[in-house]
């Protein structure tokens, strides 16, 4: 049941229901990804209401093990991270899912 959903099946999806060609729509999914990702690479918040809350954190200094020297601690620095909040729709969604059917 887990098939990935990627890009071109939304771009194939959108261009079948809106009857754009499928480079037009391809483009304008790539701009609107491009828009969020320099939103996100300058340290903003992306709300896209109805779906959920992309934002950069800083994630703590913590201390990390090679498990194949697991004697030997590693210190791993803060670094940004993006966390994504779902909204509640897709909460709501994704709740419905029967579990036993996810991998």
């Amino acid at each position: 049941m887990s098939k990935n959903f990627t890009k071109r099946d939304l771009v194939l999806k959108i261009s079948k229901e809106t009857g754009q060609t499928q480079e037009t729509v391809f483009k304008i999914v790539q701009k609107a990804l491009d828009y969020l990702n320099g939103a996100l690479a300058e340290g903003n918040t992306v709300e896209i209401r109805n779906f959920g809350v992309f934002e950069v954190r800083v994630s703590k200094p913590r201390i990390g093990r090679n498990p194949n020297k697991p004697a030997t601690d590693i210190p791993i620095p803060s670094r940004p991270v993006v966390r994504f909040k779902p909204g509640k729709e897709m909460r709501e969604l994704v709740e419905k899912l029967d579990a036993s059917k996810i991998k």
